[in-house]
């Protein structure tokens, strides 16, 4: 119904239960004598105070299928209003008051008026699903998004979801029931739950939960073979990234069991603020992330460096969409190991900060590629931070990998190698040189994550390296605010690292993901394919000579910067191109491992 058909629709009845009123109540007081001349007139002038009142408070903008309390309020409120009104009215052109009349005719408006309101939002309020048509539905939360939620699902045809139970922590809700849904039990009985009322599908709706809280109710829910899904993060809800009524599946980061690490809002808004900031590797999982949390802190222009111009489209679209006539957004097509290139973009653009996250990271690839590995990681590197230097950078942070201690594979010797030069150029330089390194980061391009859905939605099997592979996990948004943070704690020659818990296997990922996505481990499977060539079973995050016992910042720790054997980089640099792959391999292997001590892991 449009709004002037619903306009007319409610002005007609209105007026119907106005003279409807006056008739009524002057023939309960009077019923034998006829109506005479001063109710009509009385009736007419509380229709035209009705009116005016209702169209003032904006009732009839009201979408009374949804009516809600509050709604009931202020349109009780306007005809109490048109009331008082015709009184004053009646009061000074009669100098008399009519008070039964009055009296049952505000009775008979009021009541009859609230029960039109009410009767229109029965008539067309969406009709309740039943859970014979759908898939019975767990709500794990009985608060206001809980409750939110259940709503939607019993008013959507397209969401084949109905709700028959709560849990909830709050004891005191239990036994209660919303929208005649009961609250059934806490959140430590949901297995329990699932087999007592056949649930089929479970939905978490609590925006506000702790990861580690998060961790508890998915293992609870790992205890059935119910698919599971959560309404937004209040994150994303407040960024407006999504609304807080849409279902998400269950992403690998809510597995963490940690809470994700928070950043130095006001430290690096006085760092990054009016200032001009290069990201090179803009278009990559990681580099769009930092440049997507660069610019809340209003850089006064951010430059996006990147080899693939479709990346770097698609990220430059995605911020002039936001921040077009805020800040200055630059792209510079360009490859790291194009020098003279490097120098022209530093010298025109003069940045602050360079965040140096262009790097080839697939180890796979790399053994079978050593060269390239060479040329784009350490070459590249060294073009990029000559070029800062050479330009009066501030400070230069280079994004490195924990794949870089014990090198074993040709990717972590040549993050290694251009770790050492990153801290070799911090002991003579006006530019402070630091590095960040973290784990495995998730969803990010090429990770295992976005492999196990895909495998998933195929019906299986996933594919897993070796039972006991383990692996350090962060979010690609802890990634980048890491690196940002890095940049305001820089003095030159650091290497950063996040605390990111305890190792997890990969293999337990890969279960509970398949038993989050409502099915059993048997019936998608898992296949052990061996460890490939470069892999380790397990990472390290620091080498035990560069262990400071302190955090330097709540959640991050620091390394020691140490000395360089720069005359074997330079070597290996000058002469790789008339080496055979395999000696190029062996010699970078070496050099790695001669930097780096025994293992440590962070926790």
């Amino acid at each position: 119904m449009t709004y002037y058909n619903r306009l007319i629709t409610l002005v007609l009845f209105d007026a119907m239960i106005v003279v409807t009123a006056v008739f009524l109540s002057y023939w309960l007081l009077n019923p034998l004598d006829e109506i005479p001349a001063f109710a009509l007139i009385g009736g007419l002038v509380l229709l035209l105070f009705h009116y005016f009142y209702t169209a003032f408070l904006k009732q009839y903008k009201k979408a009374w299928e949804y009516v809600t309390a509050s709604e009931m309020f202020h349109l009780f409120r306007a005809m109490a209003f048109a009331l008082i009104s015709t009184s004053i009215c009646q009061l000074y052109f009669t100098h008399y008051l009519y008070l039964r009349e009055l009296f049952i005719t505000g009775i008979l408006y009021m009541v009859m008026i609230g029960y039109s309101r009410l009767a229109w939002r029965v008539y067309f309020n969406p009709k309740i699903k039943r859970p014979s048509d759908n898939k019975r539905t767990l709500i794990v939360g009985a608060g206001s998004a809980g409750t939110m939620i259940t709503s939607r699902l019993l008013k959507s045809n397209h969401i084949k979801l109905v709700p028959v139970a709560f849990v909830d922590d709050d004891k005191t809700k239990l036994g209660l029931e919303i929208f005649n849904i009961p609250v059934v039990a806490t959140t430590n009985d949901i297995s329990q739950v699932v087999e007592e009322y056949k649930i089929e599908h479970i939905v978490i709706a609590i925006p506000s939960l702790k990861r580690e809280d998060m961790n508890t109710i998915l293992s609870e829910c790992t205890k059935t073979t119910v698919k599971t899904q959560i309404v937004p993060s209040l994150e994303e809800i407040v960024h407006g990234n999504v609304p807080i009524n849409e279902l998400q599946d269950i992403q690998m980061e809510d597995l963490l069991g940690r809470s994700p690490v928070q950043l130095d809002d006001k430290g690096i808004l006085e760092t990054i603020v009016e200032s001009t900031i290069l990201v090179t590797g803009a278009g990559g999982s990681i580099g769009s992330e930092i440049c997507r949390q660069i610019m809340k802190y209003n850089p006064a222009k951010i430059v996006l460096l990147g080899h693939g111009e479709n990346s770097i489209y698609a990220i430059e679209m995605e911020l002039l969409e936001i921040y077009e006539d805020k800040i200055e957004i630059v792209t510079e097509i360009a490859d790291i190991q194009d020098r003279r290139r490097m120098f022209e973009v530093m010298d025109h653009h003069r940045p602050k900060i360079v965040y140096h996250a262009a790097a080839h990271k697939h180890v796979p690839l790399m053994e079978s590629n050593p060269k390239e590995a060479l040329k784009n990681n350490i070459l590249g590197t060294r073009n990029v931070a000559d070029a800062a230097e050479g330009s009066g950078v501030n400070t230069f942070v280079m994004v490195s990998s924990d794949k870089a201690v014990n090198p074993t594979s040709i990717m972590g010797a040549s993050k290694c190698i251009a770790e050492m030069m990153i801290s070799y150029k911090s002991s003579s330089s006006h530019t402070k040189f630091v590095t960040v390194r973290f784990g495995n980061v998730l969803g990010s391009n090429g990770s295992v994550i976005p492999l196990f859905k895909k495998q998933i939605k195929k019906g299986g099997p996933l594919t897993v390296t070796h039972p006991e592979m383990v692996r350090y996990f962060m979010t690609i948004p802890e990634a980048s605010r890491l690196v940002i943070q890095a940049g305001v704690l820089a003095k030159g020659g650091e290497v950063f690292v996040l605390d990111m818990g305890e190792p997890v296997k990969i293999v337990d990922f890969a279960k509970k993901l398949i038993q989050l996505s409502g099915y059993k481990v048997e019936d998608i499977g898992l296949t052990f394919t061996g460890i490939r060539p470069g892999e380790k079973l397990f990472e390290e995050l620091l080498g035990a000579d560069e262990v400071y016992e302190e955090q330097v910042y709540p959640k991050i720790h620091i390394g020691k910067p140490r000395d360089v054997n720069w005359h074997a980089i330079q070597d290996i640099i000058s002469t790789y191109d008339v080496m055979s792959e395999e000696t190029l391999k062996e010699r970078m292997l070496c050099l790695a491992n001669n930097r780096v001590g025994n293992e440590i892991h962070v926790s």
